[in-house]
């Protein structure tokens, strides 16, 4: 298609294709090249793809609600759905010619994608409904963007909370969509129930105190027609991403962690009544930020790699092609293991942390910090 049809099936604010599409990226991915959106621009979400003649509508942004109690009725009018939200890896498969996975920044990952394939086994589904495209969340201990420890989850999944029409990027309503994922099988987020805004805090709130027991995420809130949702995050989930952003401190910016002593504060506010139970918060928050760091600068001047640890596991094939694309985002990998079981690779790799062991080091050997 030519950039005028694509302006127009992209629906953009733009007001001609070279303001829009010089913001897109040239990438080349299963032997096919593509034009990706990297950040959100003119009305069109980041991850954006057009390849070929189709166009794969990035997932739009989410936004967060800071107290339930005033955030909950004051942003939806009508029956909402409560879901649970898993931590893992944002990902969108879509069909052309066959299944493939992008990225939330649209980079078509070959590892997920092949992983995706065996896992969810899609090609019914896009046999059926070839315009649409699922929304996924890629989660477990054993993948190479994130890893969180779930009880039912030995090395990885994949779990389908949306399915949209590629192009517009229209949802299916959250119960048609669930159940279609069930018709398929596929494996889908926790319902914790349909609520009017009016009557969903009590319910929005034992979610959160059950899920937060369980160190587990938080919910997605959404009308039923899926086109306008929220989320809200746990007390354990903040305090295990500020451990990350403090063992990382050179390596994540500012506003990373700032948003997260946001939403702690505005938690602890609305859920902390009792003042013996904010100061125990308190506490394990400065537990949080503090040791992580501390561990890692011991860590440096011992000589210890500096970084996220992963573990995968895949075809020799799939972890070849893997390791290509990481390389390719410029990435800095040691790899510290690699073993064999059955047919599969296991290999376990640290993604560097350039910025945060240069930093630590020069500190260690100077001792001189300048503001």
């Amino acid at each position: 298609m030519d950039d005028r049809e694509c302006l127009d099936r992209l629906d953009s604010t733009a007001t001609d294709t070279e303001d829009l599409f010089e913001h897109f990226e040239r990438r080349t991915a299963a032997g096919r090249t593509y034009h990706a959106l990297p950040n959100a621009r003119h009305g069109i979400e980041r991850g954006t793809i057009v390849i070929e003649d189709t166009v794969v509508r990035g997932y739009p942004k989410i936004p967060r609600i800071l107290v339930i109690e005033a955030g909950v009725p004051s942003f939806f009018e009508n029956e909402l759905a409560v879901e649970e939200k898993l931590d893992g890896v944002n990902v969108r498969i879509a069909n052309i010619d066959e299944p493939l996975a992008f990225t939330r920044s649209g980079y078509v990952c070959p590892y997920t994608t092949a992983r995706a394939k065996e896992l969810l086994a899609p090609a019914d589904f896009f046999r059926e409904h070839p315009n649409r495209m699922l929304c996924v969340e890629l989660v477990g201990p054993e993948t190479p963007y994130t890893t969180h420890d779930y009880d039912e989850i030995d090395s990885h999944t994949f779990c389908v909370f949306d399915i949209r029409d590629r192009e517009s990027g229209e949802p299916l309503p959250v119960l048609d969509r669930r159940e279609l994922c069930s018709e398929y099988g596929f494996p889908q987020p926790r319902l914790f129930g349909r609520y009017r805004p009016s009557q969903a805090i009590d319910g929005i709130r034992a979610a959160i105190e059950m899920l937060d027991a369980a160190k587990r995420e938080g919910v997605v809130i959404k009308t039923l027609n899926g086109e306008k949702m929220a989320k809200y995050t746990t007390k354990s989930q903040h305090h295990e991403e500020l451990a990350y952003a403090f063992s990382l401190p050179f390596d994540r910016g500012r506003d990373f962690v700032f948003s997260r002593l946001v939403r702690e504060a505005f938690q602890a506010a609305e859920f902390e009544a009792d003042d013996d139970q904010l100061r125990k918060r308190a506490h394990r928050l400065g537990e949080a930020i503090l040791l992580p760091m501390v561990e890692t600068i011991r860590d440096t001047a011992n000589g210890r790699s500096i970084g996220e640890q992963f573990t995968v596991r895949g075809s020799p094939e799939q972890i070849d092609a893997l390791l290509e694309h990481l390389y390719d985002q410029s990435l800095t990998l040691e790899i510290n293991e690699i073993t064999r079981e059955n047919d599969e690779q296991i290999v376990e790799f640290v993604k560097v942390a350039e910025a945060t062991r240069d930093q630590i080091k020069y500190y260690l050997e100077e001792g001189v910090h300048r503001d």
